[in-house]
């Protein structure tokens, strides 16, 4: 004779697998929450100030850089220590003069740190400038200026390694 007094152990009900449900879609909704917080405090977002003035501009920048990039004009960035340097060269290396040429250092997170370098002419196409650039990443948009017209505008994203001095 067999009894069946035996009980299962455990029982999945309706209680379990509603705890089931809210861990999972709380662990999911938690981490999603927390992603765009610390998305949205450690990024402006800001591109451009106003999107509509942006667009209606582009067709000419994007022609204005055409022209120049025809000129075969070309520049080259350093940073070493304090010393910030940039080369205006045309085909050849035949150095180019310009009149004013500035280096608009950008963090790629915040604005905290970003600063605006005048570069200085110093011959044969060369232009410096002295400042302490923290170590880290940069977006450095750099723009030469000949008889008022723009002759070089471009950005170029670097890196700083060590400290500053």
């Amino acid at each position: 004779m067999t009894t069946k007094s035996e009980k299962p152990s455990f029982v999945f009900t309706g209680w379990h697998m509603l705890g089931a449900m809210l861990l999972f879609f709380g662990t999911i909704i938690t981490v999603n929450f927390t992603m765009a917080y610390l998305a949205s405090s450690t990024w402006s977002g800001l591109v451009v100030k106003n999107t509509y003035i942006a667009s209606q501009e582009f067709n000419g920048k994007a022609a204005a850089i055409r022209d120049m990039l025809a000129t075969g004009i070309k520049g080259k960035l350093e940073v070493k220590g304090q010393q910030i340097s940039y080369t205006l060269t045309l085909p050849g290396e035949e150095p180019v003069a310009a009149e004013k040429v500035t280096a608009h250092f950008k963090r790629p997170v915040g604005e905290k740190q970003d600063f605006l370098a005048e570069l200085q002419p110093v011959g044969a196409g060369r232009y410096e400038a002295t400042g302490p650039v923290l170590p880290g990443h940069w977006i450095v948009e750099v723009i030469a200026i000949k008889d008022g017209k723009t002759i070089m505008h471009e950005a170029n994203r670097i890196a700083v390694i060590g400290e500053a001095k």
